[in-house]
């Protein structure tokens, strides 16, 4: 994988997950299941034996930015979503 395919894909995880933030808050929880495997498919190609290459300059801070990104958006889905499940009996309790 070359340091601009790892980009693209952390691009595309982070606009996934944007999207699914955006599901969350909407309570469209078809489309945020269907975002929740195409995120994890994508995720799947980078852990399924692909070496990714070490980023360096620019191109490291862009994947940093990414990550974090990544990360706020999990965290926004998280908000909207663990309220609810822990409402659900049997699934968080």
């Amino acid at each position: 994988m070359t340091s601009n395919e790892v980009l693209s894909m952390y691009e595309n995880v982070a606009g996934l997950t944007g999207k699914m933030v955006m599901a969350a808050r909407a309570s469209d929880w078809e489309s945020l299941g269907r975002l929740e495997n195409q995120t994890a498919a994508t995720v799947a190609t980078v852990t399924a034996g692909v070496t990714v290459p070490a980023q360096q300059g620019d191109a490291r801070a862009r994947k940093i930015a990414l990550l974090k990104q990544i990360l706020a958006n999990d965290r926004a889905i998280r908000d909207v979503t663990e309220p609810w499940l822990n409402q659900v009996p049997g699934v968080c309790q």
